[in-house]
């Protein structure tokens, strides 16, 4: 029963996938010429350098916290008793 679910789970997001990127396709041809200035250049530079220092920054953080074992306080058994979560 799993592969059965994970099959129609794959199926599905494919199937998403295509939708989104029909309607992304079907976007892009309906708006024709569109030209960016100097300006809109800028900002669309300075977001997407800015969007990648903050993943950069984000995933070092992630590294940094796993290798220094500040995750492994999150969850510890047996701290909590019998039951986890508590009955």
């Amino acid at each position: 029963m799993t592969s059965m679910a994970n099959w129609l789970t794959v199926l599905i997001l494919v199937g998403l996938l295509a939708g989104a990127s029909g309607v992304a396709f079907w976007v892009w041809q309906e708006i024709g010429e569109a030209e960016i200035g100097r300006h809109g250049l800028i900002a669309l530079a300075l977001g997407a350098g800015a969007t990648f220092l903050l993943g950069v920054g984000l995933m070092s953080l992630v590294f940094f916290s796993s290798r220094r074992g500040y995750d492994d306080r999150a969850y510890k058994p047996d701290d909590v008793g019998e039951g986890w979560p508590r009955d």
